[in-house]
């Protein structure tokens, strides 16, 4: 933190309050995407068709999380203390991108954007994106879980996280990577947009409880560790009146115990969609066995008939 920032001992007030520090460029990115987002879903709420309300609360919620995390007190906070930074490092990889996915923004896109002049144009760059093998690639685990890895165990015990912080923007460098490392892991498990590739039910619980586990015992790791982890932070949570060990093993509370809840909500509608899709799927073929029968009840049924023809005059 420079010398030529002050900030007052932290509470909830100077948390949610705007900092010394000018907003990150996700802060901005965060209002450009909610404005985005309102305009496609009053352009089909004006033209009466259907879009619904829950997604757009979903998905604005995410925005003003977004907002509040790299843009208000916590932003200034996130700079001098490692617990409020791995607070904003959970947020953008763990809390937001669930939001930002539950809103559907991309069947939103192709259905409100105007087919004709540049809205033409912004159709073809996403059905583009649909079928590039690039983006199927980026979009399946081989990446997602990955960069999961990297945003813990590599950046904090490969010693690479502390020059990231001192460099020039290094700070809202690791802000944008933890939320494209969230987003690029989120989007394949919830994701109901189109999408270039799609994962069966059961990978994606897979990914979610190996997610799950890896940030927890990265926490508890945090937790037992005698010493500084992060040096980045010692000097300005000392000037705060905070003992850094102490501050550290808040952080790595957090990490044990933050993602718990955002797991366990992904899990629950993973598991849901898992069982609705088995129920629509088994209904689709008791549909299609009343219409043209089903050739495994009739083959059935024939053995049997043949049975009964060929030992009934014995049983008589």
């Amino acid at each position: 933190m420079p010398d030529d920032v002050v900030l007052t001992p932290p509470g909830m007030w100077e948390y949610l309050t705007p900092g010394p520090y000018p907003p990150s460029i996700l802060a901005v990115l965060a209002i450009v995407l909610a404005v985005l987002y309102l305009a496609g879903a009053v352009r089909l709420w004006a033209q009466r068709r259907r879009w619904p309300v829950s997604r757009t609360v979903c998905f604005l919620l995410g925005c003003l999380a977004l907002f509040v995390v790299t843009g208000l007190g916590v932003e200034s906070y996130g700079r001098a203390q490692f617990s409020v930074f791995m607070f904003q490092q959970l947020t953008l990889m763990m809390a937001i991108p669930p939001l930002l996915v539950f809103g559907s923004p991309g069947t939103l896109l192709l259905r409100a954007t105007p087919h004709r002049g540049a809205g033409g144009a912004v159709l073809r760059l996403a059905h583009a994106g649909l079928r590039c093998r690039v983006a199927r690639w980026v979009l399946s685990p081989v990446v997602g879980v990955p960069l999961y890895l990297l945003a813990f165990y590599g950046l904090y015990l490969g010693n690479i996280i502390d020059p990231l912080l001192r460099l020039p923007g290094g700070h809202e460098a690791l802000e944008i990577g933890f939320l494209a490392s969230g987003l690029l892991f989120t989007i394949p498990v919830l994701s109901e947009d189109p999408l270039p590739v799609r994962m069966g039910y059961g990978a994606r619980a897979v990914d979610l409880f190996a997610e799950t586990g890896l940030h927890a015992f990265f926490g508890v790791f945090l937790m037992m560790s005698p010493t500084l982890m992060i040096t980045a932070f010692a000097d300005s949570t000392l000037q705060l009146g905070i003992d850094p060990l102490s501050d550290q093993q808040t952080a790595g509370g957090l990490a044990w115990s933050y993602g718990e809840a955002p797991s366990l909500i992904m899990a629950v509608y993973i598991m849901h969609r898992w069982f609705r899709a088995d129920t629509e799927r088994a209904a689709a073929r008791d549909r299609r066995a009343d219409i043209d029968g089903d050739p495994d009840l009739d083959a059935y049924n024939d053995y049997l008939a043949r049975l009964k023809r060929r030992h009934g005059p014995e049983q008589s």
